[in-house]
């Protein structure tokens, strides 16, 4: 392939290149979810604005859509999905369920809050599952992820910029964490969505293992907002591993043909190469040292 292929705004030498390929990523992909819909303006932002019990699978996808492109997708691509993003939010407001406020949901802070529980989510997964990042890679991960943010709207200046300065801000924003009726909504159906009746078997065998657990490596504070505990950190830790290991064995080629294909139509643009993986990192030093690109 040519050298002048764009390589979008990531690109295979950063951490989230290499990451967002990787199956557990679902998985954390079900944790911010249930971490999201903790935080009371931003779940009734959700389920103001959109039919959430009926397309929640729908809205699950193209939130997945949405990482696929701005990690994979050309820099073009990636613009025009933020820039989709932003007009979308600049046009819904919700009603504050506990002061009747009326705010947007183009909110900074609320913004902030989805973006951190989900970098979080997905950081959190990835590393206890059993992917070899090292403390300076999750740093950069975290770093280069002000990217995304800004593409939603944010000022880059004002997102975490490493893990500890995550950590620092869900200690800041903790106090206001609830789970009032609209999270219990979102735990109702993540713990048990409707499905026709051909899928029921597959979601007792499949789905709620998994989604318990995603459930499992929320930290010990959510499980005690929404009143159940999880299994010993341990147990969940195993568990965890031993289900990454298995959804690696599926071959990725396989795996990636899912649509809408992201990572196979960037190794097309970008060559073989480019083909992500997380273990690559062991051995990236440019990866591991260079500074972020937000």
């Amino acid at each position: 392939m040519s050298g002048a292929a764009d390589p979008g705004l990531y690109g295979p030498a950063s951490v989230r290149w290499q990451c967002h390929g990787d199956p557990v990523m679902w998985i954390a992909g079900v944790r911010a979810l249930w971490l999201q819909a903790l935080h009371p303006r931003a779940v009734r932002a959700v389920l103001a604005n959109s039919d959430f019990r009926n397309d929640a699978w729908g809205r699950l996808l193209r939130t997945a859509d949405f990482v696929g492109t701005v990690t994979y997708g050309t820099t073009e691509a990636a613009e025009a999905a933020g820039a989709r993003v932003r007009r979308i939010h600049r046009a819904l407001s919700a009603t504050d369920p506990a002061t009747g406020e009326r705010f947007g949901v183009d909110d900074p802070d609320l913004l902030l809050w989805v973006h951190c529980a989900q970098i979080d989510s997905f950081l959190h997964v990835l590393r206890r599952s059993g992917v070899p990042l090292t403390p300076a890679q999750a740093d950069r991960y975290v770093d280069e992820n002000r990217v995304s943010a800004r593409l939603v709207g944010l000022d880059p200046g004002a997102v975490p910029a490493d893990t500890r300065g995550l950590a620092a801000y869900f200690e800041q924003v903790r106090p206001v964490l609830a789970a009032g009726p609209d999270a219990r909504a979102v735990d109702d159906f993540l713990r048990d969505p409707p499905v026709p009746a051909l899928f029921r078997p597959g979601r007792k065998l499949l789905w709620r293992p998994l989604a318990a657990l995603a459930y499992g490596t929320l930290p010990g504070h959510a499980h005690r907002l929404y009143g159940r505990p999880a299994p010993p950190a341990r147990t969940v830790t195993r568990r965890l591993r031993l289900t990454g290991t298995l959804l690696r064995s599926i071959p990725a080629g396989l795996r990636w043909q899912l649509p809408p294909g992201h990572i196979l139509n960037a190794m097309r643009r970008m060559g073989p190469g480019s083909r992500p993986s997380a273990y690559t990192l062991r051995t990236s030093a440019a990866i591991l040292d260079r500074p972020g690109r937000a």
